[in-house]
């Protein structure tokens, strides 16, 4: 045994006696898991940054190259293709290829604010998005679940309800987030009405509306008014969404229909190319950053053709593929470098920054969904993303929410919300008292600075097993999916929805009757 197993193995047992023993610790683990919100982090550490002034200076020189030489294709919405042609682009034969002047998008996104606040029903709930704050919203758009009892399966939208109570639930879980999962048991036509008032009813935390198509963005936007007011809504953010740049060099009719939406009503776009790289960019890193920019920087000026001033979060998804089979990888170094480069140019532009979050490929919550998720979470805080999408729950690439998990990620996000809180220097913090009153020799488990902070002196996991291997043995050898699968069980148990005032929720579901009536049933 090495010097340091020893220390701890005798630590471990001294603190056993200080504590009173086995019937303390049936009581440590029998104590309920809190639910008490943790604020949005402020964070209190330096970013990490990977790009001298020299690389950024390269990439956006590059960014702009591509924009100006190649070009950015503006698919189905010639309103937009006229908006830029005004600005001053030069639109190509095609009508589609818009070919920005340098400089252009910088100057338009001039109006963009670095930073907003997001409403929510709760006014305690609201979040800062920018300047120095992160945000953890859930995963987002999987068609599948997968826990534990049932294994992989479609999901429903009882599900997408679990999971927005398990996001209210998680005290480092700051927004309700978006499509958490998809409910397949409903026509796509009417099943982002039920979704929104899953967020509206189930949580009081911030959400993000619709952007399958420009009238669901709409109805988004009434509902949203129904709850805080029209004159509220068109004067504040209450609603963030996520516009995918359709990679390479493209946006889609679909995408920009929503963003021309929201943007003209003040609300939020995320706009974020969503990056494969080897098929959708190049397989270099500095190639992939300058062509993910060019995308990001037209989308985002966009919006302020749009409307100046609206709020918009220059957002990124970059994954590595297998060269071998083509399929998505997560948690490998080259990702990690894109994030952190796309970090420092949006901070460098002065807008809000979207990415990362607990991404794996693995197909259930295993060794390899832990270590490729670890490896995506601490570069996303230590990059200083200011939104993170997908921080619990993602699966399989994203094709599944995973129920484990999602209480698993839960758990790490809030130890980066501590980590993200940094070194306590305060006279109790410093804990000099403390030393002095121990001395050489002796140990801190009894004395008053340990008495007074052993309550919240270190982050509680609520999923790690800490005992001795016959008291896990005793209890019956739980692995960390069963203990999840356990705990999720019984946040779903002890959950109780927010309170919301009945003619508001009247007013919503009499609005979703009206819309559901005058909607056919579509399954595409």
């Amino acid at each position: 045994m090495t010097d340091e197993a020893e220390q701890a193995g005798r630590g471990a047992r001294r603190g056993r006696g200080e504590r009173g023993g086995s019937g303390a610790r049936r009581a440590t683990r029998t104590t309920r898991f809190s639910t008490v919100p943790l604020p949005y982090i402020q964070r209190r550490i330096a970013t990490f940054d990977v790009l001298s002034e020299e690389g950024m200076e390269i990439i956006e020189n590059n960014a702009e190259t591509i924009m100006e030489e190649v070009g950015i294709a503006i698919k189905d919405d010639p309103e937009v293709v006229a908006m830029w042609k005004e600005a001053g682009a030069e639109i190509g034969s095609d009508g589609e290829r818009v070919r920005v002047p340098r400089g252009l998008a910088r100057e338009l996104l001039k109006t963009a604010p670095s930073s907003f606040t997001q409403h929510a029903r709760n006014p305690e709930r609201n979040v800062k998005i920018g300047d120095g704050s992160t945000v953890f919203a859930p995963v987002y758009g999987p068609p599948f679940i997968r826990n534990l009892d049932e294994g992989r399966r479609y999901a429903t939208i009882e599900d997408f309800r679990n999971f927005v109570k398990l996001a209210y639930l998680t005290p480092a879980m700051h927004h309700s987030g978006g499509t958490v999962c998809e409910p397949v048991d409903i026509p796509v036509s009417k099943r982002h009405l039920d979704m929104v008032y899953s967020h509206i009813r189930y949580s009081d935390k911030p959400f993000m509306g619709s952007v399958t198509a420009p009238e669901r963005a709409e109805d988004t936007i009434s509902m949203a008014k129904l709850v805080l007011g029209d004159d509220f809504v068109e004067n504040n953010c209450c609603i963030i969404n996520l516009i995918n740049a359709n990679s390479p060099m493209t946006f889609d009719g679909t995408m920009l229909g929503a963003l021309k939406v929201y943007a003209a009503h003040n609300q939020a776009c995320v706009v974020s190319p969503f990056i494969l790289s080897g098929a959708m960019s190049p397989v270099t890193v500095a190639g992939t950053v300058a062509q993910l920019f060019a995308e990001a920087l037209v989308g985002m000026a966009t919006t302020q053709l749009v409307r100046k001033g609206a709020p918009v979060v220059f957002g990124t998804f970059g994954s590595s593929i297998s060269m071998q089979s083509g399929a998505p990888t997560f948690g490998t170094p080259e990702p990690t470098l894109v994030l952190l480069a796309s970090a420092q140019l949006a901070r460098r532009i002065g807008v809000p920054f979207r990415s990362g979050g607990s991404l794996c490929g693995s197909k259930i919550a295993d060794a390899q969904a832990a270590y490729e998720s670890a490896n995506t979470l601490l570069p996303t805080l230590m990059g200083g993303v200011n939104f993170v999408l997908h921080a619990a729950g993602w699966l399989e690439g994203g094709l599944a929410s995973g129920y484990e998990k999602f209480v698993m990620d839960a758990d790490q996000i809030g130890m980066m919300q501590v980590l993200a809180g940094g070194i306590d220097l305060s006279e109790n913090g410093q804990a000099m008292d403390a030393i002095r009153e121990v001395g050489p020799g002796s140990h801190f488990l009894g004395c008053a600075h340990t008495q007074a902070n052993f309550e919240n002196a270190f982050y509680r996991s609520t999923i790690a097993d800490n005992n001795s291997f016959e008291q896990w043995e005793a209890e019956g050898s739980d692995d960390a999916q069963v203990r999840a699968n356990k705990l999720w069980k019984a946040m779903l148990a002890d959950y109780e929805a927010p309170a919301i005032d009945p003619g508001i929720d009247e007013a919503l579901n009499a609005f979703i009757d009206q819309k559901k009536a005058a909607l056919p049933d579509s399954f595409a």
